[in-house]
């Protein structure tokens, strides 16, 4: 067995193989606090809300956390920020180490192979993803894992671009950074990340409509679609124009990126994009529009949108352990049978 893991700002999500299947986990990556009474703490017990105590607070943790936000007015707290571990929220690590835990459960034996995705550094903040790709690796290595990153762009391309051998350029539109990895047969050739997603639009479609930002975001998340019929002046209006002019921040630092690494100009490769943020129906259209009038000096032979694009990073990072653990079946074989032979 193997496993992959999507830590994302706004989801944490698992996948592991069971037969045919592939089977996936998911908890939202937030918390909220209320305060404590015995009455409070039985009841989500009782509920099976998934909490922690400390002192005189209790907070509600994952899927409930939205739910509690929205009941009693308050705004839900976030253990990652633009991708990564947030340095401004103290009890990020144990909230995290709680969701984590939740979502894969413990390992089927001493050691199996996990791939955790982990973002590119951004090309337009001084941020470093070092520091929260090492944490997350100490503390899924703690919990009896052999814990590998993967970056979360090529965890697209494992996901959804086996049929074309792991070449072509995958996006991951995530809630605090958008990946992207272009890889050919399997080696990245370019790969970087923005920070900028879907937290960031709807911070933007929340400040211009004062409206709260976990209001947009269940907004975004009910039936929101990118059709640019909603009346301007709303919340889904607004949210249309900070989605278009996110697709524009990112399909140019795409062009800027792949004029710096200077790409060859002869490659014919399929575009995917996937992430949460790219969920809503209709953001394949509009994203095809903007890559397509974009001057990129290689061909697009075609742009597709994941079937499933909030589990394609966990998929991917199965996909990658998978292939791990078989490597390591077979040279153990290998070395079996030499020792058989002598």
């Amino acid at each position: 067995m193997a496993k992959g893991l999507d830590v994302g700002t706004m989801n944490i999500l698992s996948a592991r193989q069971d037969g045919t299947d592939t089977v996936f986990v998911q908890q939202r990556n937030s918390f909220v606090e209320i305060e404590y009474s015995d009455m409070a703490e039985q009841m989500l017990s009782r509920s099976d809300v998934l909490h922690i105590r400390k002192d005189d607070k209790v907070y509600v943790v994952g899927d409930d956390a939205l739910n509690f936000a929205n009941i009693f007015n308050k705004e839900t707290r976030r253990p990652m920020q633009h991708g990564i571990l947030s340095s401004d929220e103290q009890s990020a690590i144990p909230m995290m180490k709680l969701i984590i835990e939740q979502v894969v459960g413990e390992p089927d034996y001493p050691g199996e192979r996990l791939y955790f995705s982990s973002p590119a550094d951004p090309i337009d903040s001084d941020l470093s993803t070092l520091y929260h790709q090492k944490t997350l690796e100490s503390f899924i290595g703690d919990m009896g894992y052999d814990a590998e990153p993967i970056n979360e762009g090529m965890a697209v391309i494992y996901s959804e671009l086996a049929n074309n051998s792991f070449t072509g350029l995958g996006i991951s539109f995530g809630a605090g950074m958008t990946n992207v990895c272009l890889s050919y047969y399997a080696v990245p050739v370019m790969k970087f990340s923005v920070a900028r997603g879907g937290d960031w639009v709807d911070e933007q479609a929340a400040q211009a409509t004062g409206t709260p930002v976990d209001k947009v975001t269940s907004i975004k998340e009910e039936d929101f679609e990118l059709d640019f019929e909603t009346d301007v002046g709303g919340v889904e209006g607004a949210l249309a124009i900070y989605y278009e002019n996110l697709l524009d921040y990112v399909v140019d630092r795409i062009v800027e990126e792949v004029d710096e690494e200077d790409i060859e100009e002869g490659l014919d490769v399929p575009v995917v994009v996937t992430g949460g943020t790219a969920s809503p129906d209709g953001f394949q259209e509009l994203f095809r529009d903007h890559i397509e009038d974009a001057e990129i000096p290689f061909s697009i032979s075609d742009v597709s949108h994941a079937d499933e694009p909030l589990y394609s990073v966990a998929r991917g990072g199965l996909v990658a352990a998978r292939s791990d653990e078989e490597e390591d079946n077979e040279d153990a074989a290998g070395e079996a049978t030499e020792a058989e032979g002598e």
